[in-house]
């Protein structure tokens, strides 16, 4: 089957959704143009993500939250038109205030986005294989979150936090205050040890949890 050909197609937010409720671990390879998911397709994953960084490169600039929202929602329609597989896209840190996110998650919606990715970073934002990120307040990342989940029909909402570069205890403390906010699923970047990991997933009760060291 092409990607020409009509399909009867799930929002994308429910298929993502359906395939966390399963047992056993979702790989959700990156994939940065439509090539690179219809390869991971055929190689039998069922969900990609299109990250930041990897579309920055493809556009030959660094990951500081230069591209624009014009890019990144062009680069998902893409994406998903290739594979028709959910898609968790990086919004970095939403594009500006909580109207900007807001319009941010309809763009997605309208491009075929499964789910979108938002962090706590200042602008402008770094990769989070670098140090010395800014962050912005836990509570104002909340209103973000709030602002996202009022204005998703479908779309999942991915938390991330890279606080766990300054303590644990700060990192889960932002961690509960993004689900209170109603995040479906939390991310913890920065975290700088294997370890973290379960202790950080024990701490936020055993949500849906990503975590990227």
């Amino acid at each position: 089957m092409t990607s020409l050909e009509a399909q009867s197609l799930e929002r994308p937010g429910d298929v993502l959704a359906q395939l966390l409720a399963e047992p056993g671990t979702l790989g959700v390879p990156g994939a940065h143009h439509a090539l690179c998911g219809m390869l991971a397709r055929e190689a039998g994953f069922r969900a990609l993500y299109l990250s930041g960084a990897a579309l920055s490169a493809t556009l030959g600039l660094p990951d500081l939250g230069i591209i624009t929202q014009e890019e990144l929602c062009r680069a998902v329609k893409s994406l998903y038109r290739a594979t028709h597989l959910p898609i968790i896209v990086d919004g970095d840190t939403g594009y500006g205030e909580t109207l900007n996110v807001m319009r941010l998650v309809r763009d997605l919606e309208e491009a075929g986005a499964a789910a979108v990715q938002l962090e706590d970073q200042m602008l402008p934002k770094k990769c989070g294989h670098l140090s010395n990120k800014n962050l912005v307040g836990g509570e104002e990342m909340a209103q973000k979150i709030s602002a996202a989940v009022k204005a998703r029909t479908h779309l999942k909402i991915v938390a991330r936090t890279d606080a766990a570069s300054e303590s644990l205890e700060e990192a889960l403390r932002r961690a509960k205050l993004y689900q209170q906010a109603g995040a479906d699923i939390i991310f913890s970047g920065s975290t700088h040890s294997i370890r973290g990991f379960p202790a950080f997933f024990k701490g936020i009760g055993g949500a849906d949890s990503c975590q990227h060291d």
